[in-house]
């Protein structure tokens, strides 16, 4: 599985990006996407997850402001959002894709990377 995202870039404080992440090859296997963010000298933590059946999860520091969704396609998970809003300059930092696949989840893959940086 390879993931690509985009849509990262500059925004003013309470303003909105889109983030998407696209999966190519052996999507039929991914049971659950999810994005992550690392901002400098901190660990990478959970945004938000979704699973193939379309349940949400999200950390406390986004809830109400950012929503992810998906594009299922023939029950597979090709394309990945997030859609930002209210955006905080703690909200600055490079945010990756990530997917879990196989039987119990057993593997797990990162796309490279999209910058968000939110100025106040």
């Amino acid at each position: 599985v390879q993931l690509v995202e985009s849509g990262g870039g500059l925004v003013q404080a309470g303003g909105s990006l889109r983030l998407s992440c696209t999966a190519s090859g052996s999507i039929f296997s991914i049971n659950v996407m999810g994005w992550y963010r690392q901002a400098p000298g901190k660990q990478r933590e959970l945004v938000a997850s979704i699973t193939k059946g379309g349940s949400t999860n999200y950390a406390d520091s986004v809830k109400g402001r950012f929503t992810i969704s998906r594009d299922n396609t023939k029950d597979t998970m090709n394309t990945m959002y997030l859609h930002t809003n209210s955006l905080k300059p703690e909200d600055t930092a490079v945010y990756y894709c990530n997917a879990r696949a196989g039987l119990g989840n057993t593997y797990e893959f990162w796309g490279q990377g999209t910058q968000v940086t939110v100025s106040s």
